[in-house]
C-alpha cells in the first residue's frame, strides 16, 4: 500500500503572510495542530505546528502548555491582543527545512520516516509540489489493512476517490478529520465527527457510492472542546 491510498488530499494551506491569529483560528475551526506553507507558487516552503506558535508567542515565564490550553479552550483575549500587538506571519514562525515523502513510497517506509524524526504529520509531495498530508493515525489505519493487501487495486483506488469526492459534497462534515481506505472494494472510514448524525451522513453518502454494507465506519467523537485531533 502506497502513501497516496492513506493521505488525506484536502489539506489545510496557509501562505508565508498568513497572520499567527488567523492559523490560531484555522488550529480551532478544523481541528488541527499544524499547517503547511505554501507560496504563490503552489511550492511548500515551511509548516507550522502549535508548538512553532507556542515558542514565538508565549511569554517565557508563563508555562507553555497552560497558556496553549487557554487559547483553546477560549481565553484568546490576552493572546490575541499579544500576537495583534507583535504582528507576527507564518513565515516568522515556521520550521522551514520540512521533511516530506512522495506520494508512491510505502507505508512502512513513510512510517519509519516519521519514527525516525520524531514528527506528528508529514506534506506528501507528486513531482514536487504538495497533493496530501498524513498524521501518525493515518499510517496507522493502513498499516492495519497493509498486511492483507499490499497493494490496491485500481477499482480500489478509484472507488476511494469517488467516496471523497461524495464526502465532501456532505454539509457540516469537515473533510480533513476523515479518511477512506479501500480495500477489496469494502470501504473503511476513520476519523472524528461531533455527533452521530454527522456519522451517520458520512456512512448513507459512502454507500451511495460503495453500495449498502460495504461500509465499515470506524469514526470516534470530538469532546465538547474539540481539540487534540486533526494532523
Amino acid at each position: 500500500m502506497l502513501i497516496k491510498d492513506i493521505m488525506t488530499k484536502k489539506v489545510i494551506t496557509v501562505t508565508p503572510e498568513t497572520g499567527i491569529e488567523e492559523i490560531a483560528r484555522l488550529f480551532l475551526k478544523y481541528h488541527i495542530s499544524g499547517v503547511p506553507v505554501v507560496d504563490k507558487a503552489g511550492d511548500l516552503v515551511g509548516l507550522v505546528s502549535e508548538g512553532d506558535l507556542v515558542r514565538r508567542v508565549a511569554d517565557a515565564d508563563t508555562p507553555r502548555r497552560s497558556w496553549w490550553l487557554e487559547l483553546f479552550a477560549g481565553n484568546v483575549s490576552g493572546a490575541a491582543d499579544y500576537v495583534k500587538a507583535h504582528g507576527r506571519q507564518a513565515q516568522d514562525v515556521m520550521t522551514r527545512e520540512v521533511i516530506t515523502v512522495p506520494d508512491d513510497m510505502a507505508i512502512g517506509r513513510a512510517a519509519a520516516v516519521l519514527e525516525k524524526h520524531r514528527i506528528k504529520r508529514i506534506p506528501i509531495l507528486h513531482d514536487g509540489k504538495l497533493v496530501g498530508i498524513v498524521s501518525r493515525s493515518n499510517l496507522l489505519q493502513g498499516l492495519s489493512l497493509a498486511p492483507a493487501s499490499p497493494e490496491p487495486s485500481t477499482d480500489d483506488r478509484l472507488l476511494r476517490a469517488r467516496i471523497l469526492e461524495a464526502l465532501s459534497d456532505v454539509p457540516g462534515i469537515q473533510v480533513s478529520l476523515v479518511n477512506v481506505l479501500v480495500r477489496d472494494g469494502v470501504a473503511s472510514i476513520y476519523g472524528v465527527v461531533e455527533s452521530d448524525f454527522e456519522a451517520n451522513a458520512i456512512r448513507l453518502a459512502a454507500e451511495e457510492v460503495a453500495g449498502e454494507g460495504q461500509v465499515d465506519i470506524q469514526l470516534g467523537r470530538l469532546p465538547a472542546w474539540g481539540y487534540g485531533y486533526g494532523l
